[in-house]
């Protein structure tokens, strides 16, 4: 008998999904700056929590190499990778900023890459 198994990138995919559609994400950045600006790592923090939170399942591994400027519209990418070694990649879009919160969307890419062999 065969079996369909749904890659764990799948659900992932539909957990940013649901995140960025019905949840939304926010982080808190520290005050007394000029511009609120969330860093990548505290952004690629936040994402992973999101995720883990929607799933149930433990957090998965996302890298967010650049900073995310508190502007309404400002976008960054980050790159979730499962256990499988595929990578699957993630906009982050400001939809909001409020005082220093910066309130975000994310959106996960339609595919994801295989592993590299």
């Amino acid at each position: 008998m065969l079996s369909a198994r749904v890659p764990k990138v799948f659900w992932i995919s539909s957990a940013v999904t649901v995140c960025a559609f019905l949840a939304g994400c926010s982080a808190s950045v520290s005050a007394g700056k000029s511009e609120s600006k969330l860093s990548g790592q505290k952004l690629a923090v936040t994402v992973a929590e999101k995720l883990a939170a929607t799933t149930g399942q433990s957090k998965p591994d996302i890298t967010c190499p650049q900073d995310l400027a508190g502007k309404v519209g400002n976008t960054t990418r980050c790159t979730l990778t499962a256990n499988d070694g595929s990578t699957l990649g993630v906009t982050v879009t400001v939809s909001s900023v409020d005082g220093n919160r910066i309130n975000f969307d994310i959106k996960a890419d339609a595919t994801a890459s295989p592993a590299a062999s």
